[in-house]
């Protein structure tokens, strides 16, 4: 990428500025606004491809629409960081996903031009719906945009939204951005000519009269009307990809070359002019464009760590210790070369589930559903219904979209699906609508279900040997990152339920520490005992649910101080659990309880680390909280 002053990007305070720049400006301004991001996030992280495929898109919306009465829509966010730039963060851009710095996704406490808080896919044409109705209802004129793509378009609550569009016939305008999907092939002038010819309010307007003049001829004018119909759309289908959804009553436009800010410009204010109804224009972009590591491998730099700007390279931070990740995918490798019944099952993410292995190996065993985490658990439990044994690999932030399914579809038939909750507790950088914080919450209280909390890379492999092993549905939530560097026992063993394990014997103060806690917990046990003379007693649970009731009575009975710790929310967390079991069993005066973990709000973006320092999680608040407990300290 060669270097350019960032002249044109340091002047830019507000999006209307973008409208009045020169051809030769905006061009420069791309160039400018893809630098920026290439040089922030080497540094920082981020998804970087699917921004860098946006930044003429971007413009040239910022061109047509006045964004402080026009309402704009990015779905998931990932394309956002251009947009960022151009609506007075650019100063502020370097600290992304950083603590204390600005989101990677639309934020609206951030910016009043985020005009709507994203983070998940799938979202922006339902909210951009809403936003239209509100409009009508207030008899208002702006437009509302929604920009969809980065494979958003696979999921179920997309075409709901493309439904109820077209049947409530507001005017709404939906950006494609098709990337990756490879919807229709461009086919040049003549498809752009079809969609401006097909779009243009007078054409509408004769296709009305035409029909409407058919349907009033006697006996056979319906008829006729409905074989009209069919022709037009058979002859524009022949040209266009647009039939799909001209079946869903928007007016297509496309495709459109997503790299010419002109052409851009020009099909933006045609879909705007487009009156009586929704619009799509489809946009065809390169994912990563204008950074040649990016454009060779746009999957690989979706969303990155550190690099070197210069060659694309990670900037080595890579740990001798596996990660959680690995080590599962690995593990359900091996598990599935002894038996058949094993099927991997991942919505969109089989590098970050490490079910790419899986996938390498038993291809016909591995289905990826796309954004599609409803489907992903319904079509797990019809394969459990037929003697197979399913493994779902979905992060824990993106499971709570198939919460129905579980119910319904896999606890209430008590069906033997394999849960693998990837990224549980706090995820870093990606924030809040990444952070697996409710887990425990939305599973524990679900009848038939089990969860396991393993507390290390060891603990993993012999969790998802017992999860398969289940007879009915099983979780087993780990965190994202690194395991802590333990032995592997090569023999995989079944773990009893409900059985947790005393990891370390101690007086005073009880430590019931859950998964990935444990070995932070015992570091704290180590400070206490250093500081304050004592050791405490540190128990990891293994199981949150069946609870190892009999494990935490006999704790219960001996100390009458105990110190709680889950990466978790602690709303309806394994530390509620607990509560509720001392108190049903009449233990609860008898112990003084102190509960760590997440807090009753949604905790930010930063690194893992300082987010465990921020909420207390991290060994030397844990060694804190057990002083505190200690002294009597209220």
């Amino acid at each position: 990428m060669t270097h350019v002053e960032n002249t044109l990007l340091r002047d830019i305070k507000t999006p209307s500025q973008v409208a009045g720049l020169s051809d030769a400006q905006l061009l420069q301004l791309a160039r400018e606004v893809r630098e920026r991001i290439v040089d922030v996030v080497s540094h920082n992280g981020g998804h970087l491809a699917p921004s860098l495929g946006v930044v003429e898109l971007t413009l040239a919306l910022l061109a047509v629409f006045d964004l402080e009465k026009d309402r704009l829509i990015w779905d998931v966010g990932h394309q956002a960081y251009a947009f960022k730039l151009l609506t007075g963060r650019a100063e502020t851009f370097h600290t992304l996903r950083t603590l204390g710095g600005i989101s990677g996704f639309p934020k609206p406490s951030e910016s009043p031009y985020d005009h709507f808080g994203v983070g998940h896919s799938s979202t922006s044409i339902s909210a951009a719906l809403g936003m239209a109705l509100a409009r009508d209802l207030a008899a208002q004129r702006h437009h509302v945009v929604a920009v969809i793509g980065d494979g958003a378009l696979t999921a179920g609550e997309a075409f709901e939204g493309l439904n109820l569009a077209g049947h409530m016939g507001k005017r709404l305008i939906v950006v494609l951005n098709d990337n990756e999907m490879s919807i229709a092939p461009n086919v040049g002038a003549l498809s752009r000519f079809l969609s401006s010819a097909l779009s243009r309010r007078w054409v509408r307007q004769a296709r009305k009269d035409v029909l409407g003049f058919l349907r009033a001829i006697p006996r056979i004018g319906q008829d006729l009307a409905l074989y009209a119909q069919r022709g037009e759309m058979s002859f524009k289908s022949f040209f266009t990809p647009g039939m799909l959804f001209e079946a869903f009553r928007f007016a297509y436009i496309g495709p459109v070359d997503g790299h010419s800010t002109n052409e851009l410009k020009r099909h933006l204010k045609m879909a705007a002019a487009v009156e009586d109804g929704p619009v799509l224009l489809h946009v065809r972009t390169h994912k990563g464009k204008g950074y040649a590591p990016a454009e060779a491998n746009p999957a690989h730099y979706h969303g990155v760590g550190h690099f070197t700007p210069e060659t694309g390279l990670p900037v080595s931070t890579l740990s001798p210790v596996p990660s959680f990740t690995s080590v599962f995918g690995k593990t359900l490798l091996r598990l599935a070369e002894k038996d058949d019944r094993i099927i991997a099952i991942t919505a969109a993410m089989p590098e970050g589930t490490g079910t790419e292995f899986f996938k390498e190996r038993f291809p016909e065993r591995f289905v990826d559903t796309g954004i599609c985490e409803q489907h992903a658990v319904t079509f797990a439990a019809g394969l459990a219904s037929r003697g197979y044994r399913p493994v779902v690999a979905i992060y824990s932030t993106f499971l709570q979209r198939a919460y129905d399914q579980i119910v319904h579809d896999v606890c209430l038939q008590n069906l033997p699906v394999v849960f693998c909750v990837d990224r549980a507790g706090l995820v870093g950088e990606d924030g809040a609508t990444h952070h697996g914080a409710f887990d425990i919450p939305y599973l524990r209280h679900i009848p038939n279900m089990s969860i396991l909390a393993p507390r290390d890379e060891n603990m993993l492999r012999h969790c998802l040997a017992t999860a398969l092993a289940s007879a009915g549905p099983c979780a087993l939530r780990y965190p994202r990152g690194s395991g802590y560097g333990v032995k592997m026992e090569e023999s995989l063993r079944i773990l009893p339920p409900a059985q947790g394990e005393i990891l370390l014997d101690g007086e005073a103060v009880a430590i019931a520490a859950v998964g990935n806690r444990a070995h932070p917990a015992l570091e704290a046990a180590r400070f206490v005992e250093e500081e304050l003379g004592f050791r405490p007693l540190v128990f990891d649970p293994v199981w949150i649910k069946p609870l190892p009731e009999a494990m935490l009575a006999d704790i219960a009975r001996c100390f009458d101080k105990m110190l709680i710790v889950e990466e978790g929310s602690l709303a309806c967390g394994f530390s509620s659990a607990v509560l509720e079991f001392l108190n049903d069993v009449g233990l609860s005066p008898g112990v003084r309880v102190k509960r760590l973990g997440l807090p009753d709000s949604f905790v930010g973006h930063g690194s893992q680390m300082q987010l465990r320092e921020l909420t207390g999680l991290r060994s030397r608040s844990i060694a804190d909280a057990v002083a505190e407990l200690a002294r009597g300290a209220k």
